[in-house]
């Protein structure tokens, strides 16, 4: 009894001790090691994002640092009361007009 697939191409090559080690390890190292490609992948992912967010955090940190040299001026210490604590002089009048889009806070209806 011989077998009829001995002499073909495909049988020799799947039957070849070599690809069978290097299959099993491919498998092994894609699918089931600590370190396969998806944590990989999975990685790299997070990386990306914390260094996204290194980045903003370094532009925010940038701005702060120009306001704060900016408030050092009394000019522009008084400026930014004034606009953001509407703060005043004892001597003047406020006034604050806001217009139907202006405010942040919506009113929900139901």
């Amino acid at each position: 009894m011989t077998n009829s697939y001995k002499n073909k191409p495909w049988f020799k090559f799947l039957s070849n001790k070599y690809v069978w080690v290097l299959l099993f390890f491919s498998t092994w190292m894609i699918f089931l090691d600590n370190y396969s490609y998806f944590d990989h992948r999975f990685l790299d992912k997070q990386i990306d994002e914390l260094e996204d967010n290194a980045a903003y955090y370094k532009q925010e940190i940038r701005k702060d640092k120009e306001n704060i040299r900016q408030l050092k001026n009394p000019d522009q210490t008084e400026k930014y009361a004034r606009e953001k604590y509407y703060m005043k002089k004892d001597s003047e009048d406020i006034y604050i007009i806001q217009f139907e889009g202006d405010t942040i806070e919506k009113d929900i209806k139901k």
